[in-house]
């Protein structure tokens, strides 16, 4: 029997918004400026060579582990929250993330690695409700293909106080709402 989401926020999650990955980027950007035609090939190089490294935090990890925590209170089978990790890497250069993953032992089981295309063409397959990124044009590419969206921009303060376990607490730009 295949899982009722129909009572379910699904929160699609871009692996740059879950995990830093600075340092992968910084180095595909870098082969870019100077060779183009190479600059996909030195990232794969590098995120398989590092495939086994477990990813740090990114800026969205702590809402993340937040909106999975209020699954402590579903009733029935459905989960409250679902995440669904949805990243424009290819499968193979995914394989960092999947690892990640499972070594932090994140409730994640779905994920679309479109190799380079928009997920904004994947968020109906996956039940997505929600997509949250760090990137503005990814947001916007979501946006405008009539589903929610919501960039990521700031990491949450380090000097802030603990949220309490089981809540959620986001903060929205009024100007921009």
């Amino acid at each position: 029997m295949p899982l009722d989401l129909s009572n379910t926020l699904v929160v699609g999650i871009s692996a740059t918004a879950l995990f830093d990955m600075a340092e992968s980027d910084q180095i595909f950007r870098k082969t870019f400026e100077s060779d183009p035609d190479t600059a996909i090939e030195k990232y794969r190089e590098f995120m398989l060579a590092h495939e086994d490294e477990p990813l740090k935090p990114g800026t969205g990890y702590p809402l993340f582990k937040a909106l999975l925590g209020l699954n402590q209170y579903q009733q029935g089978n459905s989960p409250l929250v679902e995440v669904v990790v949805m990243s424009q890497n290819s499968p193979d250069t995914g394989l960092r993330v999947l690892n990640t993953i499972r070594h932090d032992k994140l409730n994640i089981t779905r994920s679309a690695f479109t190799a380079g295309e928009t997920v904004a063409d994947y968020l109906d397959a996956f039940d997505v409700d929600l997509f949250l990124t760090t990137n503005v044009k990814d947001a916007q590419q979501v946006i405008d293909s009539k589903n929610c969206a919501a960039a990521i921009l700031k990491a949450p303060p380090t000097d802030a106080p603990e949220i309490p376990e089981g809540q959620v607490r986001i903060a929205f730009d009024g100007d921009a709402v």
